[in-house]
């Protein structure tokens, strides 16, 4: 007779973590915790408040769902975890699952501290090379491979006890659990009475999570530089700079959780320095070459033991070829090109301060932004009227409408030939200037 397992679960997702109830409001419950991703200080402090939740309401098992290939945190921090997991009065198991998710690295360890351990076809479990501290190591409970292994060979070296090709199959068969067999025609099936819970981090957590990512941080790291890049060359503070702000602090938690090398961290910032020096002339030059050699040596040694894939470097090394050798030097040439060509009908334009100018700051003229500065004797208050008197590369010089230092009136106007300013006198053809006398 054909015997298949069937699992009937009555499941409660939780977004936010595990959901507080008491032990005798409800059946007896395992605890499901998915463990997705690197063992960072969020995911490492939901799998320890899960485990004190669950013994809180007296469930039966605690099951961790692993997909990891290693820890980011600290031994100490480690160790916390894995002793939590051995001396737990609910027995705290692990399933590698489903097909193609590893438990290696540091991560292994969560297997050697488990009660019981079980595969999925197609998974990996061990340290890969990787030798725990003797603190980290002193949790285990049973031998975790320095390689790593598959399903198989796991249970041939007894590290799982039988087979488990989904969740479902894995809970069915723990001590704890309490099954009923149903008989339907010529198949027996084993029907699960255990209630069973679902818990993941909540969508804060979740962000974060994400951020610590190696992939991730890297790649927000850059962005947000990026951006913060553009709006400096771009007058005011706009939806680029809010949004790289926002980007570049994440990716800086990323990589302040992750393993980074900070010369490597370093290179990258001198990346974008350098970018930013060919950006302001327009033209991608020496300085554009030199970033483009720190971005790649500093991408390729960012973090210590999580390379980085290729596809992660080609989108970085591809968006930054876009932006620093086409997008953003034809955006400045573009937005200059007026006051570099013909810059004599700006003195004595009038326009409005956007921003206080003293002796910086941001002013509108004739509907656009410039960057501007003034004498410091004649600050200019946020939206009062400026007129301006002068241009010096790519920067505005403004005064106030009144009472300003310099006057634009006072600038003689060129002859039709370009020649030198002349001055009423002499505009007549010569000699002394005629005087009416006073008789």
């Amino acid at each position: 007779m054909l015997l298949s397992v069937v699992v009937s679960v009555a499941a409660s997702v939780a977004g936010a973590g595990p959901a507080a109830a008491q032990a005798g409001d409800r059946a007896p419950t395992v605890d499901v915790v998915k463990v997705d991703g690197l063992l960072d200080p969020v995911l490492t402090s939901f799998v320890a408040q899960s485990i004190d939740q669950a013994n809180a309401d007296g469930d039966v098992a605690v099951v961790l769902q692993v997909n990891s290939s290693g820890s980011v945190v600290a031994d100490a921090e480690l160790t916390a975890l894995l002793t939590k997991m051995r001396t737990s009065a609910v027995p705290v198991d692990v399933w590698v699952g489903p097909s193609g998710s590893e438990a290696t690295g540091l991560s292994a360890m969560l297997a050697g501290a488990a009660a019981v351990v079980g595969m999925a076809p197609g998974t990996r479990l061990g340290l890969d090379g990787l030798t725990p501290s003797p603190e980290v190591a002193a949790t285990a409970v049973r031998t975790v491979p320095t390689g790593t292994v598959g399903a198989q060979e796991a249970q041939d070296l007894g590290i799982t006890t039988f087979a488990a090709p989904t969740i479902g199959d894995f809970i069915v068969n723990l001590e704890q659990v309490e099954t009923r067999q149903v008989t339907q025609g010529d198949q027996v099936r084993r029907e699960l009475v255990t209630q069973v819970r679902f818990t993941q981090l909540s969508l804060l957590d979740q962000l974060f999570h994400a951020v610590a990512s190696p992939a991730v941080a890297y790649l927000l790291f850059l962005v947000g530089m990026g951006l913060l890049i553009f709006e400096l060359f771009t007058a005011g503070v706009g939806i680029a700079g809010v949004t790289g702000a926002g980007a570049f602090v994440l990716g800086c938690y990323g990589v302040a959780v992750l393993p980074a090398r900070g010369w490597a961290v370093l290179l990258l910032v001198l990346a974008m320095a350098a970018f930013a020096v060919d950006v302001q002339t327009g033209v991608p030059r020496f300085w554009t070459g030199a970033g483009f050699v720190f971005l790649v040596v500093g991408s390729l040694f960012l973090f210590d033991g999580y390379p980085l894939s290729w596809i992660t470097l080609l989108v970085a090394f591809a968006g930054a070829a876009l932006t620093f050798l086409s997008g953003m030097p034809s955006m400045v040439r573009t937005r200059f090109a007026t006051p570099t060509i013909g810059r004599e009908w700006m003195i004595g334009e009038m326009g409005r301060a956007v921003t206080a100018v003293d002796p910086d700051g941001v002013v509108q003229i004739q509907g656009a932004l410039w960057r501007a500065t003034t004498n410091r004797a004649t600050p200019v208050e946020e939206l009062d009227r400026v007129r301006v008197v002068g241009i010096e590369g790519l920067v505005l010089e403004i005064e106030p409408e009144e009472g300003g230092a310099r006057d634009y009136r006072e600038r003689r106007p060129r002859s039709a030939t370009g020649d030198a300013p002349t001055d009423d006198a002499s505009a007549g053809g010569g000699g002394e200037p005629d005087v009416t006398s006073g008789d």
